[in-house]
């Protein structure tokens, strides 16, 4: 795993620990999954000013983003693409691992554990969208 982009180093440093640590073990989840799944490194940026990821390799999965907000500190949002059914799918086999809209969002707390198996499910979901999509 590669260290910590800038871009995302100087947003991180914005939130409070809770949310640090958590969104520092997603971001260990997410690498991990890419690696396993083999579909090659990931590119680390901001996508409206949100920490994203997703698979450089063109045409293989869609992005992953997470955000954290003032008014709901003890929480992170996970974003996925509003156009799949990836949050649906999940939230259905996951339906207390998150608090979802079913569309785009799911949402962990911060002041638990992190849920490791459903997020798992949710990067490899991700990350490999076009590739299950043209199976």
């Amino acid at each position: 795993m590669p260290p910590l982009a800038p871009v995302l180093l100087a947003t991180f440093a914005l939130w409070p620990d809770t949310a640090q640590n958590t969104a520092l073990s997603v971001r260990t989840l997410c690498w991990h999954v890419a690696e396993a799944a083999g579909i090659g490194p990931l590119s680390e940026s901001l996508k409206w000013g949100q920490p994203a990821w997703r698979p450089i390799k063109p045409r293989t999965g869609s992005t992953l983003r997470m955000s954290w907000r003032a008014d709901a500190p003890d929480r992170l949002d996970l974003f996925v693409d509003c156009k799949t059914d990836l949050a649906a799918r999940v939230t259905a086999q996951f339906p207390d691992a998150f608090d979802s809209d079913a569309r785009r969002r799911l949402t962990i707390a911060t002041v638990a554990p992190v849920p490791e198996d459903a997020l798992r499910h949710l990067a490899h979901q991700t990350f490999t969208y076009h590739l299950r999509k043209a199976a």
